[in-house]
């Protein structure tokens, strides 16, 4: 028992994460849950909506009827004050989670908690009108401070059942010695509490505390749930350590119907943070008529590289994962269980045709390297509809997919034996690079490439490292023959620099596109093909030459555009990509209002795809309540949006399967899209961001450009011809290329890292 499995059943476990790799949707024969009692699991917010406001005060208590299920569970950390008044706080030391050093700065002691010294401000030193004007503050410091000022005090129990009158209540009771010392009674507390108000569930990771209040709770609606605590901590009473209590869960069933342990527990990972197989935990504590409940679920938690930093597909790993299931989580995002287990559970994993088209943003290059095989096949796997090529073209004329034309951003060219071509080339980039027509095909075959890290420097949130070199570059050709062989609706060519190429490389783009897709046939299905770029001219002349659908990509952040652009966009795009901060505007990570682009494109005949979504709660901004699929839902139900350009589209084709899609009016709240703005009047007026200045308008000019030009041949495209070089830098930029000619590898890793 709690053991990870071996031998026979290390089959059930590929089994099992099969299916987590396949997006958990395989459906089941029975209705039933794998719960103990068979049905759906609990959910439990721990100090309420702690995630985005302070533990365990109002705001954070009342928004759970706002975000997530309606028999949501509330969970309240018990504390005692001086006047035996139980009040709900996360934290045993005041100073973590409210401003009381500031009514009481002298009020700093040491006292022995557990067997060890522990310094700060504690609640037995306090009546509950002394507590009166502290309020209440965010005790996890990288979560947004803004609320704090919000003037929130501290709540007793009573205070939670009268002023929120939750569903279901859930009461962790800690240190129950702590307050003995200090001559207060939590177990007369509690059994006083009860016989008022309704208690759910009572915890507590103390074995004699449990034990000794349990004949009181004989035949009645409280479930009373051990809490185990990380395996090399010491159990108080019994001076054990859980690891050691987990192997008599007998034990526990004489005094308990439940057990409630970290995630860890059941899914452990490898010290660099990859799934292991499951334990036999969940079935074990069923087997002993235990509940088990599995704790510490929080959307801005580094998680499991397996789960692609996709909360809901954590959370549906504990859930529905055909073998087992939890009977209830402890999160501080109580809205993502709450999808998982009233939309996301069982799915249908078969495609879903319709809005939102699903495009892939350099394949699923949130878990792979940009533009190589792996990526693209993970793409299609994952349920895309539409998968992107950006279009290169290298020293010996070959069309290749890279997310840049710079080789420094996505591949090792800086520790190659090429690491001395760079070059200067204002119109294409700010700094010197190392083009992907300085090097042959050949050439950049022999580089491996890098997986895209955009959060790495600030968070130091990496992607999937164990494959962060994996996978083979792809020629357009090879693209687009796996997309013919792919179950996939469309494939996207994204084409920048082409003016430059005209100009420049004397390549005419265009053409050689042209003759690649009609290589392939795509000619006859010019529906199959959408071509993208921010350069006008060249989707005129693809409008010209071909029937393709033609996609206007705007780079800009704008906040409207004036009807003659939006007549000069019509004239020769079919469709138009926005930032995603175009259409729900941003100031200091909170949105600010819903734009009214969408609608306005929409209407002269325009789809709308907004780019790029990401699964990183970094990437969102708090209202989106660090959940992906919650921002999906704002962008799809909120703003209307056709399409979703995205580096994960696993997590946005999951989306579009949901089973709440097709309820309308009927869809619970946790499936209603976040207004714009709504978290503003919520804070103290002090605090809140700044306003925004006025953003851009899209102006005829704006997107009105000069003719494409003209090409003079020089060799074809696409086949081996004499290597043309790269354009002369003046004598200026000459020497800043010698410059970097000179530096050490050692240097030029350096400027990699810092590119």
């Amino acid at each position: 028992m709690g053991k990870r499995i071996h031998g026979g059943d290390v089959s059930s476990f590929l089994l099992a994460f099969l299916w987590l790799q396949l997006g958990l949707t395989t459906a089941r024969t029975s209705s039933a849950w794998r719960t103990l009692s068979g049905n759906s699991p609990a959910i439990i917010a721990k100090g309420g909506f702690s995630g985005l406001f302070p533990d365990s005060s109002f705001y954070a208590y009342k928004s759970v009827s706002l975000f997530s299920a309606n028999d949501t569970t509330l969970w309240c950390d018990v504390r005692l004050t001086k006047d035996s008044v139980g009040i709900c706080l996360p934290d045993i030391k005041l100073d973590n989670c409210t401003t009381i050093q500031y009514y009481f700065d002298k009020g700093k002691k040491t006292y022995v908690v557990n067997g060890a010294n522990t310094s700060g401000w504690f609640s037995v030193d306090y009546s509950i009108s002394d507590l009166a004007p502290v309020t209440l503050t965010q005790a996890i410091y990288s979560r947004t401070y803004r609320f704090d000022s919000a003037g929130l005090p501290i709540l007793s129990v009573d205070d939670v059942v009268t002023q929120v009158q939750p569903s279901s209540l859930w009461l962790n009771i800690q240190h129950d010695a702590f307050y003995t010392q200090h001559n207060l009674n939590m177990r007369n507390y509690v059994l006083s509490l009860t016989k008022r108000i309704t208690v759910n569930y009572l915890s507590s990771p103390e074995l004699a505390f449990l034990r000794k209040i349990a004949p009181s709770f004989n035949n009645t609606k409280t479930k009373l749930i051990f809490r185990f605590l990380d395996k090399g901590i010491k159990e108080p009473s019994t001076n054990r350590t859980y690891r050691l209590l987990l192997n008599n869960l007998k034990l526990i069933r004489t005094f308990a119907s439940g057990i409630l342990v970290p995630k860890s527990y059941i899914w452990p990972v490898t010290p660099d943070n990859y799934l292991l197989p499951y334990t036999s935990i969940v079935t074990d504590a069923h087997k002993a008529g235990l509940e088990i409940y599995a704790a510490d679920f929080a959307n801005d938690n580094l998680f499991s590289y397996n789960y692609s930093y996709d909360p809901l597909t954590e959370c549906l790993s504990f859930i529905d994962n055909g073998l087992f299931s939890v009977d209830g989580v402890v999160t501080d995002f109580p809205i993502t269980p709450s999808e998982a287990i009233g939309c996301f559970s069982r799915l249908n994993k078969s495609r879903v045709d319709g809005k939102p088209l699903i495009i892939s943003n350099n394949g699923a290059s949130g878990d792979y390297p940009d533009c190589t095989d792996l990526a693209y096949n993970k793409a299609v796997e994952d349920g895309a509809d539409v998968i992107d090529c950006p279009v290169q073209v290298t020293q010996d004329r070959i069309l290749i997919c890279m997310s840049s034309v710079d080789l420094i951003e996505d591949t090792t060219v800086t520790k190659s034996p090429y690491n001395s071509r760079f070059s200067f080339i204002p119109k294409l980039k700010r700094t010197a690079g190392i083009f992907t027509f300085n090097l042959t095909w050949n050439e950049i075959q022999k580089l491996k490439p890098i997986i895209s890290q955009p959060f790495y420097q600030l968070y130091h949130f990496e992607r999937n490292p164990r494959n962060k070199n994996s996978g083979n570059f792809t020629k357009l050709s090879d693209f687009l023959a796996l997309a013919n062989n792919k179950s996939v609706s469309g494939i996207l060519i994204s084409i920048e620099n082409a003016v430059f190429m005209a100009e420049q490389l004397r390549i005419d783009v265009v053409d050689a596109v042209i003759s690649a897709l009609n290589d392939v046939g795509y000619n006859k299905t010019p529906s199959k093909v959408m071509i993208q770029s921010t350069d006008s001219s060249l989707l005129v002349k693809f409008k010209q030459l071909t029937k393709y659908k033609l996609v206007y990509k705007i780079d800009e952040v704008i906040g409207d555009a004036i009807a003659s652009s939006i007549k000069d966009i019509d004239a020769f795009a079919n469709a138009v990509a926005l930032r995603k901060e175009s259409i729900y505007p941003v100031n200091n990570l909170f949105t600010t209002e819903q734009t009214g682009l969408v609608p306005k494109l929409q209407a002269a005949g325009l789809d709308v795809y907004v780019y790029v979504l990401l699964n990183e709660f970094v990437s969102q901004p708090w209202d989106f309540l660090s959940d992906a699929t919650v921002e999906i839902n704002a962008y799809v139900v909120g703003a209307g949006v056709d399409g979703i350009i995205t580096d994960f589209p696993r997590t946005a084709s999951r989306y579009k399967r949901n089973s709440c899609s097709k309820l309308g009016s009927k869809k619970p709240n946790y499936m209603l899209p976040i207004e714009a703005g709504q978290l503003l009047p919520l804070m103290a007026p002090a605090v809140q961001p700044p306003a925004l200045a006025p953003m851009p308008v899209l102006n005829a000019s704006d997107v009105v450009e000069p003719p494409f030009p003209q090409v003079t041949p020089k060799g074809s495209v696409g086949a081996e011809a004499p290597p043309p070089k790269a354009p002369s830098p003046s004598s200026g930029q000459r020497r800043i290329a010698s410059l970097f000619l000179a530096l050490p590898l050692v240097t030029l890793s350096v400027i990699h890292l810092l590119v």
